[in-house]
């Protein structure tokens, strides 16, 4: 944990166990919340892929941000990366189980989007157009 955090959260009574709870939900809500996250999790639901496949089913995100999102997954435990013994080599990665979980909540917060979608729209528009009832 960053010491300015630490300090701002031992200053409001905060106790150490809860400050490294509070900063572990920062770091995935990051996680969660970044953008190749989301795709590379919903690409992988469906099953196992190989890099290229992946990388062809995650429009827009390059090679290197491809890579460094499915290290970061492997890290925490939402991505297998299994590598097979064959020329030349494959390598495939996985949900796993806990990965499974997050794009169910994914899939979640997706259908959340859908149904409220118009809505969202209709706010946004509002309040671009400078309504003031908007506001």
């Amino acid at each position: 944990m960053d010491s300015a955090l630490r300090s701002r959260l031992s200053a409001a009574g905060v106790a150490p166990e809860c400050a490294a709870t509070i900063e572990l939900v920062r770091d995935v809500l990051a996680r969660v919340g970044d953008k190749w996250t989301v795709l590379v999790i919903t690409a992988l639901a469906d099953g196992p892929l190989r890099f290229k496949t992946l990388h062809e089913r995650t429009a827009g995100i390059s090679q290197r941000m491809l890579s460094q999102t499915l290290r970061s997954l492997t890290r925490d435990g939402l991505v297998t990366r299994t590598a097979y013994a064959e020329v030349p080599p494959r390598v495939e990665y996985a949900l796993t189980p806990l990965g499974r979980s997050l794009g169910d909540t994914v899939a979640h917060v997706v259908g959340w989007v859908q149904e409220h979608q118009a809505e969202i729209v209709r706010n946004r528009e509002a309040f671009d157009g400078d309504d003031p009832t908007a506001r």
